[in-house]
């Protein structure tokens, strides 16, 4: 560890002791979501699973809860999504190569040690866009034995590395092991605004070539954010987020989107792209990363925000701002990716009961709670808290916030041909909708001042579990 790295620990350490007591007092704190210990958290990154542990790393900005000053990586562990233990930080922005931020990437598990590969970012001083001219979007990789702390740290590829055609954006590496080789891809912007995914191969973890470049025939958005590619039930599928897509309709009501292509053919040569699908259509929800799970399975996190959106959150007054999605499970049904909470969540799942309802029926719970509601006609209205409301008429699903509790967030729009079940995840100052089993989500914040009553509207019945509260143990 270098002298300015460990410098740094201790600035990260010093503000979190200074900072935690007042966060904790916030009551919109989240109950069963990570959230940053203090200051800001954005992108998950570094999800894996390692020596007994899931790890998820995360951009951290401890010391401003409004999201300005440098980035880091943030560190969380736990042996099965419940019980959670902040870990120090791994990634300062210590080298050449990361002085202004050590930005997004994944983990490669592997024999020799855990491989962390990232965006190191450096913004040169002058007169610069920091699109086309200033900014060195440089991609490096930490090794760490124990997963813990950083063993080694080096550069792999600078700006002068990747295809003569793009700007300065090239970021955000995911990584793999397939058919004995690795294969990395970067999330790009072409110098004529198009944005498009670059795929590397390597056979040493180390040493990179650029194999292909995935992108669509006409032009869809002018950056692809937080690539990812992985196989699901047999489906290649390619994961992004892009920057620039225009709203259309009642797609793409976000300043930026998150979503999918299935690929057919093979992504280091011949391809085509299927119809893109966005991967939750609430107010927050960006920059998803899946990792494989010991049992097989494909998980997903995702950052419970948006950025440069035009809503905000009070919780900056409290010191602290955002946090991540429950990790959800993955699986293709032929169609689309269907999504739902891992099932570890159950476990946080305390009373239990039971509405049949034709008409109106109203319940009550604590702090938090999982909802399974089975739909039985054309309408269905559910009131939550005070402040918001699920309404499903005439084949459209329209969550409403009031704005009092939204902060800027009104309605968002979900095209329904037919609801027939409607799962939510409430927690102190969020909401999960998991529409038909994971057909379709929508995640947003919320800040209500009453959060635990429900009353429904229409014919079916509802389970209501109270949701029980992680433990998370923070290092201060």
């Amino acid at each position: 560890m270098n002298s300015l790295n460990r410098d740094l620990c201790q600035m990260v350490s010093r503000a979190e002791a200074a900072d935690l007591p007042k966060a904790n007092k916030d009551p919109h704190r989240l109950r069963f979501h990570l959230m940053p210990p203090v200051g800001w958290m954005n992108d998950p990154n570094g999800l894996c699973w390692y020596q007994g542990n899931y790890h998820v790393f995360f951009q951290y900005r401890p010391f401003s809860a409004e999201g300005s000053g440098v980035v880091f990586w943030g560190h969380y562990t736990s042996p099965d999504f419940i019980h959670w233990t902040q870990q120090p930080v791994f990634l300062t922005p210590s080298e050449t190569w990361d002085l202004h931020g050590v930005y997004s990437g994944s983990a490669l598990v592997t024999d020799d040690g855990l491989y962390l590969y990232y965006t190191g970012n450096v913004k040169h001083p002058g007169n610069h866009d920091y699109i086309h001219t200033g900014r060195g979007h440089n991609t490096g990789l930490a090794i760490s034995k124990d997963g813990i702390k950083v063993d080694s740290n080096q550069l792999l590829l600078e700006n002068c590395d990747y295809p003569a055609d793009l700007t300065c954006h090239v970021r955000d590496p995911k990584v793999w092991e397939q058919s004995g080789k690795f294969y990395m891809v970067l999330g790009a912007r072409t110098k004529e605004d198009r944005g498009e995914i670059l795929v590397y191969e390597s056979v040493d973890k180390v040493n990179w070539t650029h194999i292909n470049t995935i992108t669509t025939p006409q032009v869809f958005g002018y950056m692809w954010e937080c690539p990812d590619l992985f196989v699901l039930d047999g489906q290649c599928i390619v994961s992004l987020s892009p920057q620039g897509v225009s709203k259309s309709g009642n797609h793409y009501q976000n300043i930026y989107s998150c979503g999918y292509f299935p690929l057919y053919g093979d992504f280091r040569g011949e391809y085509t792209l299927g119809e893109f699908t966005e991967s939750d259509i609430g107010f927050d929800y960006y920059a998803p990363q899946s990792f494989e799970a010991p049992d097989g399975r494909r998980i997903v996190i995702g950052w419970m925000g948006m950025p440069d959106a035009d809503y905000t959150n009070p919780t900056v007054e409290r010191g602290w701002q955002h946090g991540m999605s429950v990790p959800r499970e993955l699986h293709w049904n032929g169609e689309r990716i269907i999504t739902a909470p891992v099932k570890e969540l159950e476990n946080l799942h305390g009373e239990r009961k039971d509405i049949t309802f034709d008409g109106e029926a109203t319940c009550e719970w604590k702090e938090g709670a999982d909802i399974c509601i089975t739909n039985n006609s054309d309408c269905l209205e559910v009131l939550l808290g005070d402040s918001l409301k699920i309404d499903y008429n005439a084949g459209i699903l329209t969550l409403k916030l009031a704005e009092a509790s939204g902060y800027g967030r009104t309605q968002r729009v979900a095209e329904v041909k037919k609801l027939r079940t409607l799962r939510i995840l409430v927690d102190t100052s969020s909401i999960e909708l998991f529409i038909n089993e994971g057909e379709q989500v929508m995640t947003s914040r919320w800040y209500p001042e009453c959060a635990e009553t429900m009353e429904l509207r229409g014919k079916g019945s509802a389970i209501i579990y109270n949701m029980d509260a992680m433990e998370v143990k923070f290092m201060v």
